[in-house]
């Protein structure tokens, strides 16, 4: 089905590996299974193709953790997909990817996404194009310095090996990125985060996504393990639950991963996989001075070197 360099089949079967791996040990973890659910689109749809979206919900850890893999084509790339790539306007186009969100129940657990992806598309002059994109980030609601400094730390050591300033690259993109403009406010901690990337060659471009892919267990289970059985009460639900909402505010408004997904004509219940089970929004909430709360604005949703 295509001509690129980089094999779509060689793509196709790390992500599904990467999806597998990545379920096994959550569902271990948690202790509860992962409903998988694969899908296909039917004939006479716009968009083809097929994909694993994989759900757990009602967990003993995380109250809600979806994990999507995607594979599908397209005659038109939407308006989401060619921002820094004009020339590809309406083009034919392939997509693969993994796509990840795990909402924790406790509220000292942080919530993180991560995604890797592959995207091809047909030029005017019949040259096939590829690019890579992906990254992960981590979404404390109560912040701490070690857990952001270790989650750096992984995504640091995962793109050393294809050049020194990747991840100080990849760090202020993602910085960047996950800022809520309407509210002029960080996210999050960040972590890293690339786009439209195809400067290093097809192979090395792959495995820096396979690296960034493989990263993510590390860098994150063992902030899980830290902080899932931490004491918490209504305070500290009531405040996961508002920050929650600003999770969804960025999903819906700014997150060109759901805009790509619904103008493209993707399977809604697979792209709103990110979505909490539960948020909630207040009219000017101001945390109060000298509380953890107010520590999570001044601390962490701030630019700053982790490592």
């Amino acid at each position: 089905m295509s001509t690129l360099d980089t094999p779509v089949q060689q793509v196709s079967a790390y992500l599904r590996g990467l999806q597998a791996r990545i379920t096994t040990a959550v569902a271990e973890l948690d202790g509860t299974p992962f409903l998988t659910d694969p899908w296909e689109k039917s004939a006479g749809e716009t968009l083809q193709g097929c994909g694993i979206t994989q759900i757990l919900e009602g967990g003993a850890v995380f109250e809600r953790a979806g994990c999507g893999f995607s594979h599908v084509t397209g005659p038109k790339l939407p308006p989401s997909a060619t921002q820094h790539r004009p020339e590809l306007s309406g083009a034919p186009f392939e997509a693969m990817g993994v796509s990840l969100v795990f909402h924790p129940r406790n509220p000292y657990v942080p919530t993180v996404h991560m995604n890797v992806r592959m995207i091809s598309a047909k030029a005017a002059d019949g040259r096939d194009v590829c690019w890579f994109g992906g990254g992960m980030d981590l979404t404390p609601y109560y912040g701490f310095e070690g857990d952001a400094e270790h989650f750096h730390r992984s995504c640091k050591a995962a793109l050393q090996p294809f050049g020194d300033d990747k991840y100080p690259r990849f760090k202020t993109w993602c910085d960047e990125y996950f800022f809520l403009k309407h509210r002029n406010e960080q996210r999050g901690v960040g972590g890293v985060f690339f786009d439209d990337f195809s400067e290093l060659g097809s192979e090395q471009n792959l495995a820096m996504m396979q690296s960034v892919g493989d990263a993510f267990l590390n860098a994150y289970l063992p902030i899980v393990l830290r902080r899932k059985d931490t004491p918490y009460g209504e305070r500290e639900r009531a405040f996961q639950l508002y920050r929650r909402g600003r999770y969804v505010e960025f999903n819906l408004v700014w997150d060109r991963g759901t805009h790509f997904g619904l103008q493209s004509g993707g399977r809604s219940e697979s792209i709103l996989l990110s979505m909490p089970p539960l948020a909630s929004w207040a009219y000017q909430q101001v945390p109060e001075p000298d509380t953890p709360e107010a520590e999570l604005y001044s601390q962490f949703l701030v630019r700053r070197d982790w490592v």
